[in-house]
């Protein structure tokens, strides 16, 4: 997630935005994480999408997440100009979504680490979903 840097933290990069991501993003910018669940299997999924990526349904709609979650797996990002940590993050909804873990000791990450949503601007003024530990 991160692209370029300054002297201080990473600067991330502007996502690509569409009409099936538009409402995540608009989500964001309002500080909720947002998730499409299917309205026939009942599954969450992760990353937005119209159509439910288990059963193939158009029956989706839009929900707000708790913002928590575990590290399922990470990495820590030493000799990038700023480091930092990216990880795959299983939330508490069920799927699982590559972010950032931000404002922590990176010693003291974790596998199974409890973590919450916090968010970062992108260029372009974009809101971004991170996680910092719970």
């Amino acid at each position: 997630m991160t692209a370029n840097t300054t002297e201080t933290h990473p600067i991330y990069p502007q996502p690509a935005i569409n009409v099936e991501t538009q409402p995540f993003w608009d989500g964001a910018g309002k500080g909720k994480l947002l998730l499409k669940r299917c309205g026939d299997c009942d599954k969450t999924h992760y990353y937005p999408r119209n159509i439910c990526p288990h059963c193939f349904s158009a029956n989706t709609d839009w929900f707000e997440a708790s913002g928590r979650g575990r590290i399922y797996s990470f990495s820590v990002m030493r000799r990038a100009p700023v480091p930092y940590v990216i990880a795959f993050v299983t939330l508490a909804e069920g799927p699982s979504m590559m972010s950032n873990i931000v404002d922590c000791d990176f010693d003291a990450v974790a596998i199974d680490q409890e973590v919450k949503l916090t968010f970062r601007q992108a260029e372009g003024g974009i809101a971004l979903p991170v996680f910092t530990p719970a």
